[in-house]
C-alpha cells in the first residue's frame, strides 16, 4: 500500500521520507506525544540512496513509501532504490527493511558488522540480500557524493552508526540527537527552541544516560577526526533536523559533564493520607526560602520519564514515600528502579540525595528507600520520617531540611 505523501526537500537533491506517528504515547518506558521515524533519500546524478526506514505495515510504512514515490517524481525520476544504508538495528528504523529489499533485491545494505546477523535474525528473509559491513574510516562513493561511515556503538545499542554526508556536510546519526517530537515542520529552527530542547534533553535523561562516557568519548573522536567544524546539519531519526548543529552538540557536552546542572532541586513523592504530601510541600517552600528551583512531581499524576528529565539537570533528588509494610509505598519503586537502570553514577556528576516520609504503626520506608539512593550513586545528606500527620514542629523540621539541602547545593 502506497499513502499519497509529500516528501519535504531538506537540501538540494536530499529528501525527508520517514513517518509521522501521531499517535504513539509511550515508547522506551517513557510518555510523548506523537513522534517522529525519519528516512531519507539522496539523490546523485543517476542513482539514489536510502538511508533507514520506518516500521513496517500499512500504517507506517504506507506512509514512507507515499514519501519515496513524491521524491522520485519531484526528481523526474522512475522509482528504483540504489543503495541502503541501515544505521541501526531496532525496528522502528529497519521494519521496512524487507519491502525494500523485495522490492529493490540488488540494493546493498550497508550497516555495521554486529547489525548484519541483528538484523538478519529480525529479518530471516534478508539472508539472501547483500551485505556491505563499514568501520570508522569506510566511505561509499555514489556520483558527486561521498558517504563516510563512523561507529557509533552503544549510542545506543551496539550496531548503531553514523553516515556523513560529506559534501553536504549533513550527519545522519540516527537516535543520538533525536527527539520524540511529531510535527509538520522537519526543522528545529521552524518551532520553538524551547520545545525542540525540552524534547531533546527529555531524550538524553531517559535513553543516554547510562552511556554518557561512551557518548563523551565518541564527541571526543568527532573533534579528532575534523568532523566537528565539516557537520552543517545534523539528521536524526526521531524529531526535528538541526540546522544549528552546535545546540545539540553543546547540549549533549553539557548533560554529559555536569555543566547543566541548575540550582535545582527535583522533589518525587506519593501519599496515602496526604501526610507525605504535606512534608514535600513543607520541604519545597525551604528550599525555595534560599532561592533554589524546584521542580514537584507527584506521582498520583506524573510519571517517570518526565521525573529523569528534571533529575538531569538537578543537583538535589529528594524522595518521599509513605512506609507500607515496613517498606516503600510502591509507586516509588517504579521510579527507583528506572532511575537505578539509568545509572546515573556512571556520568561521575555529583547529584545529593534525601529522602522522607510518614509512617503510622511502623517506619523504616523513607530509611530503606535512602540505602537505595546510595546504591545508585546519590550524596546522601539526610532522612527524615515523621509519625501520622505531621504538625507544625514537624513541618518546620521538613522546611529545616530543605533549606539544609539548599546551602548543601550552594557548597557543590
Amino acid at each position: 500500500m502506497i499513502m499519497k505523501a509529500k516528501a519535504p526537500k531538506i537540501a538540494e537533491g536530499i529528501y525527508f521520507v520517514g513517518t509521522l506517528d501521531w499517535d504513539r504515547r509511550e515508547y522506551h518506558g517513557y510518555t510523548l506525544h506523537g513522534t517522529s521515524y525519519n528516512a531519507f533519500l539522496v539523490f546523485s546524478e543517476d542513482k539514489c540512496v536510502l538511508i533507514d526506514n520506518v516500521y513496517p505495515g500499512e500504517v507506517y510504512s504506507a506512509q514512507m513509501w507515499g514519501r519515496i514515490k513524491d521524491a522520485f517524481e519531484d526528481q523526474g525520476k522512475e522509482m528504483k532504490i540504489d543503495y541502503i544504508i541501515q544505521n541501526h538495528v531496532e525496528k522502528d528504523h529497519s521494519g521496512a527493511l524487507s519491502e525494500i529489499h523485495a522490492k529493490f533485491p540488488d540494493a546493498p545494505i550497508y550497516c555495521t558488522p554486529i547489525a548484519k546477523p541483528g538484523l538478519i535474525k529480525h529479518y530471516p528473509d534478508l539472508a539472501d540480500a547483500e551485505f556491505v559491513t563499514v568501520e570508522t574510516g569506510d566511505t561509499l562513493t555514489v556520483g558527486k557524493k561521498t558517504f563516510a561511515f563512523l561507529d557509533a556503538k552503544m549510542l545506543h545499542w551496539p550496531d548503531s552508526m553514523f553516515t556523513f554526508l560529506t559534501d553536504d556536510g549533513i550527519l545522519f546519526s540516527n537516535d543520538a540527537f533525536g527527539q520524540h517530537l511529531c510535527k509538520v515542520e522537519r526543522l528545529d529552527s521552524e518551532v520553538p527552541e524551547e520545545e525542540v530542547m525540552e524534547a531533546a534533553q527529555k531524550f538524553y535523561a531517559n535513553l543516554l544516560t547510562p552511556l554518557t562516557p561512551l557518548l563523551l568519548k565518541k564527541l571526543n573522536e568527532v573533534v579528532e577526526l575534523g568532523l566537528l567544524e565539516k557537520i552543517k546539519t545534523i539528521a536524526p531519526s526521531h524529531g526535528q533536523i538541526w540546522t544549528n548543529p552546535m545546540k545539540i552538540i553543546e547540549a549533549y557536552q553539557n548533560w554529559a559533564t555536569g555543566v547543566c546542572q541548575k540550582e535545582q532541586a527535583t522533589l518525587i513523592y506519593d501519599t496515602m493520607h496526604f501526610s507525605t504530601q504535606y512534608m514535600a510541600h513543607a520541604i519545597a517552600e525551604g528550599l525555595i526560602s534560599q532561592g533554589v528551583d524546584v521542580k514537584m512531581h507527584f506521582l498520583k499524576e506524573d510519571e517517570r520519564s518526565e521525573c529523569v528529565k528534571d533529575i538531569l539537570e538537578s543537583k538535589a533528588v529528594l524522595l518521599g514515600v509513605p512506609t507500607l509494610f515496613n517498606k516503600v509505598f510502591p509507586s516509588i519503586a517504579d521510579v527507583l528502579l528506572y532511575t537505578e537502570e539509568l545509572e546515573f553514577s556512571r556520568t561521575g556528576i555529583k547529584r545529593l540525595g534525601a529522602t522522607f516520609g510518614s509512617y503510622g504503626w511502623g517506619g523504616n520506608g523513607p530509611k530503606w528507600l535512602n540505602g537505595k539512593m546510595a546504591d545508585a550513586g546519590f550524596e546522601m545528606v539526610d532522612n527524615l520520617e515523621i509519625n501520622y500527620v505531621p504538625n507544625d514542629d514537624d513541618l518546620e523540621k521538613c522546611y529545616d531540611l530543605g533549606v539544609k539541602i539548599a546551602k548543601e547545593m550552594k557548597e557543590m
